[in-house]
Protein backbone atom coordinates (compact mmCIF):
# COMPACT_ATOMS: atom_id res chain seq x y z
CA UNK A 1 0.00 0.00 0.00
CA UNK A 2 1.34 3.12 -1.01
CA UNK A 3 1.62 5.80 1.80
CA UNK A 4 -1.06 8.75 2.37
CA UNK A 5 -0.42 12.74 2.76
CA UNK A 6 -1.78 12.65 5.85
CA UNK A 7 0.11 14.44 8.83
CA UNK A 8 2.88 15.56 5.99
CA UNK A 9 4.44 19.23 7.23
CA UNK A 10 3.82 22.51 5.93
CA UNK A 11 5.34 23.40 2.39
CA UNK A 12 8.48 25.28 4.13
CA UNK A 13 9.51 22.27 6.25
CA UNK A 14 9.11 20.14 3.59
CA UNK A 15 10.68 22.14 0.72
CA UNK A 16 13.82 22.54 2.65
CA UNK A 17 14.35 18.88 2.78
CA UNK A 18 13.72 18.31 -1.23
CA UNK A 19 15.73 21.21 -2.40
CA UNK A 20 18.67 19.58 -0.93
CA UNK A 21 18.40 16.74 -2.96
CA UNK A 22 20.19 17.06 -6.16
CA UNK A 23 19.17 14.11 -7.86
CA UNK A 24 15.79 14.71 -7.03
CA UNK A 25 16.41 18.37 -8.73
CA UNK A 26 18.05 16.37 -11.65
CA UNK A 27 15.40 14.84 -12.25
CA UNK A 28 13.02 17.16 -12.34
CA UNK A 29 14.78 19.88 -14.41
CA UNK A 30 15.43 17.54 -17.19
CA UNK A 31 12.01 16.07 -16.95
CA UNK A 32 10.02 19.61 -17.13
CA UNK A 33 12.44 21.36 -19.19
CA UNK A 34 11.99 18.31 -22.05
CA UNK A 35 8.16 18.27 -21.16
CA UNK A 36 7.66 22.31 -21.90
CA UNK A 37 9.53 22.56 -24.77
CA UNK A 38 7.76 20.36 -26.47
CA UNK A 39 4.43 22.00 -25.58
CA UNK A 40 5.58 24.81 -26.86
CA UNK A 41 6.01 22.97 -30.08
CA UNK A 42 2.74 21.92 -29.94
CA UNK A 43 1.19 24.67 -29.02
CA UNK A 44 2.62 27.05 -32.05
CA UNK A 45 1.28 24.36 -34.27
CA UNK A 46 -2.31 26.38 -34.16
CA UNK A 47 -3.29 29.93 -35.32
CA UNK A 48 -6.24 29.79 -32.82
CA UNK A 49 -4.81 28.75 -29.76
CA UNK A 50 -5.64 31.39 -28.00
CA UNK A 51 -9.35 31.34 -29.03
CA UNK A 52 -9.71 27.47 -27.93
CA UNK A 53 -8.15 28.85 -24.35
CA UNK A 54 -10.64 31.36 -24.42
CA UNK A 55 -13.68 28.73 -25.58
CA UNK A 56 -12.16 26.53 -22.78
CA UNK A 57 -12.84 28.79 -19.96
CA UNK A 58 -16.28 30.27 -21.05
CA UNK A 59 -17.68 25.87 -21.20
CA UNK A 60 -16.50 26.03 -17.96
CA UNK A 61 -17.75 28.39 -16.44
CA UNK A 62 -21.13 28.26 -17.71
CA UNK A 63 -21.27 24.79 -16.78
CA UNK A 64 -20.14 25.38 -13.17
CA UNK A 65 -23.09 28.47 -12.99
CA UNK A 66 -25.38 25.87 -13.82
CA UNK A 67 -23.84 22.79 -12.36
CA UNK A 68 -26.58 21.48 -10.57
CA UNK A 69 -28.86 21.27 -13.94
CA UNK A 70 -25.44 19.31 -15.55
CA UNK A 71 -25.23 16.70 -12.93
CA UNK A 72 -28.82 15.70 -12.64
CA UNK A 73 -28.65 15.71 -16.38
CA UNK A 74 -25.62 13.21 -16.04
CA UNK A 75 -27.22 11.55 -13.78
CA UNK A 76 -30.74 10.88 -16.05
CA UNK A 77 -28.72 9.78 -18.99
CA UNK A 78 -26.02 7.72 -17.34
CA UNK A 79 -28.73 5.36 -15.39
CA UNK A 80 -31.01 5.50 -18.83
CA UNK A 81 -27.85 3.86 -20.48
CA UNK A 82 -27.71 1.41 -17.53
CA UNK A 83 -25.40 2.41 -15.46
CA UNK A 84 -25.87 3.43 -11.23
CA UNK A 85 -25.03 6.74 -10.02
CA UNK A 86 -24.02 7.47 -6.44
CA UNK A 87 -23.55 10.58 -4.85
CA UNK A 88 -20.58 10.55 -2.07
CA UNK A 89 -20.44 14.39 -0.06
CA UNK A 90 -16.88 13.31 0.68
CA UNK A 91 -13.99 10.72 0.67
CA UNK A 92 -15.74 9.01 3.25
CA UNK A 93 -18.61 8.29 1.71
CA UNK A 94 -16.99 8.08 -1.34
CA UNK A 95 -14.48 5.19 0.01
CA UNK A 96 -17.52 3.75 1.59
CA UNK A 97 -19.50 3.45 -1.38
CA UNK A 98 -16.66 1.87 -3.58
CA UNK A 99 -15.67 -0.64 -0.94
CA UNK A 100 -19.08 -1.74 -0.66
CA UNK A 101 -19.64 -2.20 -4.78
CA UNK A 102 -16.76 -4.26 -4.59
CA UNK A 103 -17.28 -6.44 -1.46
CA UNK A 104 -20.99 -6.93 -3.61
CA UNK A 105 -19.31 -8.70 -6.36
CA UNK A 106 -17.32 -11.22 -4.05
CA UNK A 107 -13.65 -10.02 -5.22
CA UNK A 108 -10.77 -9.17 -3.23
CA UNK A 109 -8.73 -7.77 -6.04
CA UNK A 110 -9.07 -4.63 -8.42
CA UNK A 111 -7.38 -3.24 -11.20
CA UNK A 112 -7.39 0.45 -11.06
CA UNK A 113 -6.71 3.40 -14.30
CA UNK A 114 -5.03 6.38 -13.08
CA UNK A 115 -7.30 8.66 -11.06
CA UNK A 116 -6.68 11.47 -9.05
CA UNK A 117 -9.60 11.31 -7.27
CA UNK A 118 -8.81 8.05 -6.05
CA UNK A 119 -5.31 9.24 -4.28
CA UNK A 120 -7.44 12.78 -3.15
CA UNK A 121 -9.97 10.37 -0.94
CA UNK A 122 -7.08 7.30 -0.12
CA UNK A 123 -8.93 4.58 -2.13
CA UNK A 124 -6.28 1.99 -1.77
CA UNK A 125 -6.02 2.62 1.85
CA UNK A 126 -9.62 2.15 2.41
CA UNK A 127 -9.66 -0.87 0.16
CA UNK A 128 -6.98 -2.85 1.71
CA UNK A 129 -8.69 -1.77 5.36
CA UNK A 130 -11.70 -3.97 3.95
CA UNK A 131 -9.16 -6.93 2.76
CA UNK A 132 -9.16 -6.00 -1.00
CA UNK A 133 -5.89 -5.37 -3.18
CA UNK A 134 -5.76 -2.53 -5.33
CA UNK A 135 -3.51 -2.78 -8.31
CA UNK A 136 -2.25 0.70 -10.02
CA UNK A 137 -1.58 -0.12 -13.78
CA UNK A 138 -0.16 2.97 -14.89
CA UNK A 139 3.56 2.51 -15.99
CA UNK A 140 4.13 5.55 -13.16
CA UNK A 141 1.75 4.73 -11.02
CA UNK A 142 2.98 1.14 -10.51
CA UNK A 143 6.24 2.67 -9.55
CA UNK A 144 5.31 4.52 -7.01
CA UNK A 145 2.92 1.89 -5.65
CA UNK A 146 5.62 -0.59 -5.94
CA UNK A 147 7.78 1.93 -4.36
CA UNK A 148 5.47 2.25 -1.07
CA UNK A 149 5.92 5.72 -2.79
CA UNK A 150 3.32 9.34 -3.54
CA UNK A 151 3.23 10.43 -6.84
CA UNK A 152 4.96 13.64 -7.16
CA UNK A 153 2.96 15.08 -10.65
CA UNK A 154 -0.18 15.27 -11.89
CA UNK A 155 1.10 13.41 -15.46
CA UNK A 156 4.24 11.84 -14.73
CA UNK A 157 3.67 10.99 -10.85
CA UNK A 158 7.32 8.90 -11.37
CA UNK A 159 8.64 12.32 -12.16
CA UNK A 160 11.24 12.19 -9.35
CA UNK A 161 12.59 8.64 -10.15
CA UNK A 162 16.09 8.02 -12.10
CA UNK A 163 15.60 4.53 -14.21
CA UNK A 164 17.78 2.62 -12.08
CA UNK A 165 15.75 3.51 -9.37
CA UNK A 166 12.80 1.92 -11.27
CA UNK A 167 15.04 -1.03 -12.16
CA UNK A 168 15.80 -1.65 -8.80
CA UNK A 169 12.23 -1.44 -7.48
CA UNK A 170 10.80 -3.28 -10.18
CA UNK A 171 13.80 -6.11 -9.16
CA UNK A 172 13.38 -6.18 -5.64
CA UNK A 173 9.53 -5.67 -5.22
CA UNK A 174 7.54 -6.97 -8.38
CA UNK A 175 7.37 -10.40 -7.14
CA UNK A 176 6.15 -8.94 -4.05
CA UNK A 177 2.66 -7.93 -6.07
CA UNK A 178 2.33 -10.13 -8.96
CA UNK A 179 4.83 -11.76 -11.37
CA UNK A 180 8.72 -10.78 -10.85
CA UNK A 181 10.89 -8.84 -13.08
CA UNK A 182 12.43 -10.38 -15.23
CA UNK A 183 15.91 -11.75 -14.82
CA UNK A 184 18.45 -9.86 -15.79
CA UNK A 185 16.71 -6.49 -15.98
CA UNK A 186 18.72 -3.57 -17.51
CA UNK A 187 17.40 0.64 -17.00
CA UNK A 188 16.51 0.29 -20.68
CA UNK A 189 13.21 2.18 -21.16
CA UNK A 190 12.45 -0.30 -23.51
CA UNK A 191 13.17 -3.20 -20.74
CA UNK A 192 11.53 -1.46 -17.98
CA UNK A 193 8.07 -1.24 -20.15
CA UNK A 194 8.28 -4.99 -20.89
CA UNK A 195 8.80 -6.19 -17.26
CA UNK A 196 5.85 -3.76 -16.90
CA UNK A 197 3.43 -5.46 -19.19
CA UNK A 198 4.07 -8.38 -18.23
CA UNK A 199 3.17 -8.15 -14.56
CA UNK A 200 0.41 -6.46 -15.21
CA UNK A 201 -1.06 -8.77 -17.94
CA UNK A 202 -1.93 -11.47 -15.58
CA UNK A 203 -3.88 -8.94 -13.76
CA UNK A 204 -5.73 -7.75 -16.69
CA UNK A 205 -7.34 -11.30 -17.30
CA UNK A 206 -7.61 -12.36 -13.95
CA UNK A 207 -9.40 -9.22 -12.34
CA UNK A 208 -13.37 -8.86 -12.36
CA UNK A 209 -13.28 -5.21 -11.33
CA UNK A 210 -11.92 -2.37 -12.80
CA UNK A 211 -12.08 1.21 -10.60
CA UNK A 212 -11.11 4.34 -13.32
CA UNK A 213 -11.42 8.14 -12.75
CA UNK A 214 -12.63 10.04 -15.97
CA UNK A 215 -11.53 13.00 -17.51
CA UNK A 216 -14.65 14.31 -18.36
CA UNK A 217 -18.47 13.50 -18.46
CA UNK A 218 -20.68 14.35 -21.41
CA UNK A 219 -24.28 15.73 -19.49
CA UNK A 220 -25.91 15.24 -22.88
CA UNK A 221 -25.43 11.58 -23.43
CA UNK A 222 -24.42 10.35 -19.87
CA UNK A 223 -20.89 9.14 -21.07
CA UNK A 224 -17.51 9.07 -19.61
CA UNK A 225 -14.20 9.94 -21.61
CA UNK A 226 -10.61 8.34 -20.41
CA UNK A 227 -7.27 9.69 -22.01
CA UNK A 228 -4.41 8.27 -21.54
CA UNK A 229 -1.09 7.29 -23.88
CA UNK A 230 -0.45 3.75 -22.56
CA UNK A 231 -3.38 1.31 -23.26
CA UNK A 232 -3.60 0.30 -19.80
CA UNK A 233 -6.81 2.42 -19.20
CA UNK A 234 -8.70 0.43 -22.27
CA UNK A 235 -7.68 -2.42 -20.49
CA UNK A 236 -9.46 -2.30 -17.29
CA UNK A 237 -12.19 -0.32 -18.98
CA UNK A 238 -13.25 -3.06 -21.24
CA UNK A 239 -12.35 -6.17 -19.28
CA UNK A 240 -13.44 -6.43 -16.32
CA UNK A 241 -17.11 -7.33 -15.53
CA UNK A 242 -18.03 -4.63 -12.98
CA UNK A 243 -16.76 -0.82 -13.31
CA UNK A 244 -16.38 1.46 -11.20
CA UNK A 245 -15.46 5.15 -11.76
CA UNK A 246 -14.90 7.65 -9.18
CA UNK A 247 -15.23 11.58 -10.70
CA UNK A 248 -15.12 14.80 -9.42
CA UNK A 249 -18.53 16.87 -10.10
CA UNK A 250 -16.62 19.60 -11.49
CA UNK A 251 -15.52 17.17 -15.00
CA UNK A 252 -18.69 17.82 -16.29
CA UNK A 253 -19.21 18.95 -19.96
CA UNK A 254 -22.60 20.10 -21.00
CA UNK A 255 -22.55 18.64 -24.64
CA UNK A 256 -20.62 16.30 -27.20
CA UNK A 257 -19.88 19.52 -28.69
CA UNK A 258 -17.87 21.34 -25.79
CA UNK A 259 -16.05 18.07 -26.02
CA UNK A 260 -14.42 18.80 -28.67
CA UNK A 261 -12.30 21.73 -27.24
CA UNK A 262 -10.55 20.03 -24.44
CA UNK A 263 -9.88 17.12 -26.99
CA UNK A 264 -7.56 19.53 -28.20
CA UNK A 265 -6.66 21.83 -25.47
CA UNK A 266 -5.62 18.44 -23.28
CA UNK A 267 -3.31 16.35 -25.23
CA UNK A 268 -0.93 19.54 -26.08
CA UNK A 269 -0.78 20.78 -22.94
CA UNK A 270 0.10 17.30 -21.42
CA UNK A 271 2.08 15.57 -23.30
CA UNK A 272 2.79 17.76 -26.45
CA UNK A 273 0.30 15.45 -28.38
CA UNK A 274 -2.03 16.75 -31.36
CA UNK A 275 -4.11 13.84 -30.58
CA UNK A 276 -4.37 11.71 -27.24
CA UNK A 277 -3.13 7.80 -28.27
CA UNK A 278 -5.99 6.08 -26.52
CA UNK A 279 -9.00 8.28 -25.68
CA UNK A 280 -11.97 5.55 -24.18
CA UNK A 281 -15.42 6.64 -24.48
CA UNK A 282 -18.46 4.45 -22.67
CA UNK A 283 -22.33 5.14 -22.17
CA UNK A 284 -24.24 3.06 -19.53
CA UNK A 285 -22.92 -0.63 -20.17
CA UNK A 286 -23.35 -3.22 -23.36
CA UNK A 287 -24.96 -6.22 -24.22
CA UNK A 288 -22.07 -8.71 -25.02
CA UNK A 289 -19.48 -5.55 -25.13
CA UNK A 290 -17.58 -4.45 -21.93
CA UNK A 291 -18.22 -4.02 -17.86
CA UNK A 292 -22.16 -5.87 -17.29
CA UNK A 293 -22.18 -3.50 -14.46
CA UNK A 294 -21.27 -0.13 -14.57
CA UNK A 295 -21.25 2.24 -11.04
CA UNK A 296 -20.50 6.35 -11.42
CA UNK A 297 -19.64 8.04 -7.87
CA UNK A 298 -19.74 11.49 -8.10
CA UNK A 299 -17.75 13.47 -5.59
CA UNK A 300 -17.79 16.67 -4.42
CA UNK A 301 -15.18 16.56 -1.13
CA UNK A 302 -15.20 20.55 -1.39
CA UNK A 303 -15.88 21.64 -4.57
CA UNK A 304 -18.92 23.18 -4.02
CA UNK A 305 -17.38 24.83 -1.35
CA UNK A 306 -15.02 26.22 -3.59
CA UNK A 307 -17.70 26.90 -6.10
CA UNK A 308 -19.18 29.37 -3.82
CA UNK A 309 -15.75 31.50 -4.06
CA UNK A 310 -16.20 33.91 -6.82
CA UNK A 311 -12.48 34.12 -7.20
CA UNK A 312 -11.40 30.89 -6.24
CA UNK A 313 -14.08 28.96 -8.18
CA UNK A 314 -12.02 29.45 -11.33
CA UNK A 315 -9.68 26.69 -9.86
CA UNK A 316 -12.39 23.98 -10.91
CA UNK A 317 -11.92 24.98 -14.44
CA UNK A 318 -8.52 22.85 -14.11
CA UNK A 319 -8.43 19.82 -16.95
CA UNK A 320 -5.70 17.95 -14.99
CA UNK A 321 -2.74 19.01 -17.48
CA UNK A 322 -0.19 19.85 -15.68
CA UNK A 323 1.40 22.77 -17.85
CA UNK A 324 1.80 24.50 -15.01
CA UNK A 325 4.09 22.05 -13.25
CA UNK A 326 6.03 22.13 -15.68
CA UNK A 327 6.64 26.03 -15.90
CA UNK A 328 6.75 26.62 -12.09
CA UNK A 329 10.60 27.59 -10.86
CA UNK A 330 8.86 26.43 -7.25
CA UNK A 331 7.97 23.69 -8.25
CA UNK A 332 11.04 22.42 -10.07
CA UNK A 333 13.38 22.58 -7.32
CA UNK A 334 10.85 21.58 -4.46
CA UNK A 335 9.41 18.52 -6.14
CA UNK A 336 5.69 17.42 -5.90
CA UNK A 337 6.22 16.20 -2.30
CA UNK A 338 6.62 19.12 -0.37
CA UNK A 339 3.05 20.03 -1.73
CA UNK A 340 1.57 17.47 0.98
CA UNK A 341 -0.99 16.82 -1.53
CA UNK A 342 -2.14 14.55 -4.87
CA UNK A 343 -2.26 18.26 -6.63
CA UNK A 344 1.17 19.78 -6.27
CA UNK A 345 2.19 22.48 -8.10
CA UNK A 346 0.54 25.88 -8.62
CA UNK A 347 -3.13 24.44 -9.29
CA UNK A 348 -2.51 22.36 -6.36
CA UNK A 349 -1.12 25.50 -4.40
CA UNK A 350 -4.64 27.15 -5.34
CA UNK A 351 -7.16 23.61 -5.38
CA UNK A 352 -5.61 22.10 -2.17
CA UNK A 353 -6.80 24.67 0.46
CA UNK A 354 -10.00 25.12 -0.94
CA UNK A 355 -11.18 21.48 -1.50
CA UNK A 356 -9.57 21.01 2.38
CA UNK A 357 -9.95 24.19 3.53
CA UNK A 358 -7.08 25.77 6.08
CA UNK A 359 -7.58 22.89 8.06
CA UNK A 360 -3.93 22.46 9.17
CA UNK A 361 -0.51 24.80 8.45
CA UNK A 362 0.34 22.66 5.14
CA UNK A 363 -3.35 24.09 3.43
CA UNK A 364 -2.22 27.44 5.20
CA UNK A 365 1.47 27.79 3.76
CA UNK A 366 0.26 26.63 -0.06
CA UNK A 367 -0.67 29.69 -1.29
CA UNK A 368 2.59 31.29 -0.17
CA UNK A 369 4.62 28.35 -2.12
CA UNK A 370 5.11 30.75 -5.88
CA UNK A 371 6.78 33.54 -7.06
CA UNK A 372 3.63 35.05 -8.39
CA UNK A 373 5.83 34.65 -11.71
CA UNK A 374 2.78 34.66 -13.75
CA UNK A 375 4.07 31.54 -15.89
CA UNK A 376 1.27 28.85 -14.94
CA UNK A 377 -1.16 31.38 -15.93
CA UNK A 378 0.60 32.08 -19.33
CA UNK A 379 0.58 28.25 -20.23
CA UNK A 380 -2.75 26.94 -18.53
CA UNK A 381 -5.54 26.10 -21.54
CA UNK A 382 -8.09 27.17 -19.71
CA UNK A 383 -6.83 30.47 -18.62
CA UNK A 384 -6.99 29.89 -14.93
CA UNK A 385 -5.77 32.83 -12.92
CA UNK A 386 -3.06 30.96 -10.53
CA UNK A 387 -1.17 34.09 -9.50
CA UNK A 388 -5.20 35.92 -8.92
CA UNK A 389 -6.24 32.89 -6.51
CA UNK A 390 -2.85 32.76 -4.98
CA UNK A 391 -3.00 36.51 -3.78
CA UNK A 392 -6.76 35.95 -2.70
CA UNK A 393 -5.89 33.09 -0.38
CA UNK A 394 -2.87 34.56 0.76
CA UNK A 395 -5.74 36.91 2.46
CA UNK A 396 -8.01 34.78 3.97
CA UNK A 397 -4.97 33.00 5.67
CA UNK A 398 -3.61 36.52 7.23
CA UNK A 399 -7.01 38.07 7.86
CA UNK A 400 -9.26 35.20 8.02
CA UNK A 401 -13.03 36.42 6.79
CA UNK A 402 -16.06 34.61 5.15
CA UNK A 403 -15.98 31.17 3.85
CA UNK A 404 -18.16 28.25 2.82
CA UNK A 405 -17.59 25.02 4.89
CA UNK A 406 -19.54 22.24 4.53
CA UNK A 407 -22.43 24.19 2.47
CA UNK A 408 -22.86 26.79 5.20
CA UNK A 409 -21.07 30.39 5.48
CA UNK A 410 -18.76 30.88 8.60
CA UNK A 411 -15.92 32.88 9.36
CA UNK A 412 -12.48 31.81 9.78
CA UNK A 413 -9.93 33.35 12.14
CA UNK A 414 -6.54 34.32 10.95
CA UNK A 415 -3.74 32.28 11.45
CA UNK A 416 -1.42 32.93 13.96
CA UNK A 417 1.60 32.78 12.60
CA UNK A 418 0.90 35.95 10.85
CA UNK A 419 0.02 38.02 13.75
CA UNK A 420 3.65 39.89 13.67
CA UNK A 421 2.69 40.51 9.36
CA UNK A 422 -0.67 42.36 10.69
CA UNK A 423 0.57 43.77 12.72
CA UNK A 424 3.40 45.59 10.60
CA UNK A 425 1.10 45.95 7.71
CA UNK A 426 -1.75 47.54 9.52
CA UNK A 427 1.13 50.39 10.89
CA UNK A 428 1.78 50.81 7.81
CA UNK A 429 -1.42 51.41 6.39
CA UNK A 430 -1.94 54.27 9.21
CA UNK A 431 1.77 55.76 8.15
CA UNK A 432 0.72 56.01 4.96
CA UNK A 433 -2.78 57.72 5.41
CA UNK A 434 -0.90 59.94 7.92
CA UNK A 435 1.85 62.18 5.74
CA UNK A 436 2.93 64.41 8.79
CA UNK A 437 3.21 60.62 10.31
CA UNK A 438 5.17 59.61 6.94
CA UNK A 439 7.74 62.89 6.78
CA UNK A 440 8.52 61.96 10.46
CA UNK A 441 9.29 58.45 10.28
CA UNK A 442 11.37 58.78 6.99
CA UNK A 443 13.57 61.56 8.47
CA UNK A 444 14.17 59.05 11.46
CA UNK A 445 14.84 56.27 9.05
CA UNK A 446 17.61 58.36 7.34
CA UNK A 447 19.10 59.70 10.33
CA UNK A 448 19.91 56.70 11.77
CA UNK A 449 21.08 54.77 8.21
CA UNK A 450 24.32 53.82 9.13
CA UNK A 451 23.11 51.99 12.47
CA UNK A 452 20.80 49.99 10.29
CA UNK A 453 21.48 46.01 10.01
CA UNK A 454 21.78 44.53 6.67
CA UNK A 455 19.74 41.55 8.11
CA UNK A 456 16.65 41.02 9.45
CA UNK A 457 16.77 39.18 13.47
CA UNK A 458 14.29 36.98 14.30
CA UNK A 459 11.48 35.71 11.78
CA UNK A 460 12.87 38.30 9.29
CA UNK A 461 15.77 36.34 9.07
CA UNK A 462 14.81 33.57 6.22
CA UNK A 463 13.78 36.27 3.76
CA UNK A 464 17.58 38.49 4.10
CA UNK A 465 19.29 35.35 4.06
CA UNK A 466 18.94 35.46 0.58
CA UNK A 467 18.75 39.34 -0.31
CA UNK A 468 20.27 42.06 1.70
CA UNK A 469 18.10 45.28 2.61
CA UNK A 470 17.92 48.37 0.95
CA UNK A 471 20.40 51.49 2.28
CA UNK A 472 18.32 53.90 3.33
CA UNK A 473 18.87 57.31 1.21
CA UNK A 474 20.38 60.48 3.54
CA UNK A 475 17.38 62.39 2.74
CA UNK A 476 13.82 61.23 1.45
CA UNK A 477 12.27 62.19 -2.18
CA UNK A 478 9.77 64.81 -0.45
CA UNK A 479 12.76 66.63 1.08
CA UNK A 480 14.99 66.49 -1.96
CA UNK A 481 12.02 67.95 -3.87
CA UNK A 482 11.36 70.49 -1.36
CA UNK A 483 14.95 71.65 -0.94
CA UNK A 484 15.98 71.47 -4.66
CA UNK A 485 12.33 73.14 -6.43
CA UNK A 486 11.73 75.08 -3.01
CA UNK A 487 8.15 73.07 -2.13
CA UNK A 488 7.04 74.14 -5.57
CA UNK A 489 5.22 71.61 -7.27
Amino acid sequence: MSRTYLGMPAFPRAAAGSTRDGMLRANLRHATHTIRAKRAAAVAELEDWERLRAAGAAVKDRTLRHLDHYLLRLEENVTLAGGTVHWAADADEANRIVTDLVRATGEREVVKVKSMVTQETGLNAALERAGIRAYETDLAELIVQLGDDLPSHILVPAIHRGRREIRDIFRDRMADWGRPAPEGLTDRPADLAEAARLHLREKFLRCKVGISGANFMVAETGTLIVVESEGNGRMCLTLPETLISVVGIEKTVPTWRDLEIYLQLLPRSSTAERMNPYTSMWTGTTDEDGPRDFHLVLLDNGRTDTLADEVGRQALRCIRCSACLNVCPVYERAGGHAYGSPYPGPIGAILTPQLRGLASPLEESLPFASSLCGACYEVCPVAIDIPEVLVHLRERVVEGGPVTVGGNRTVIRPAKRHALERAAMRAAGWTFDHPAALRRAQRLAARTRHAHPRRLPGPGRAWSDTRELPEVPEESFRDWWARTRGGRP
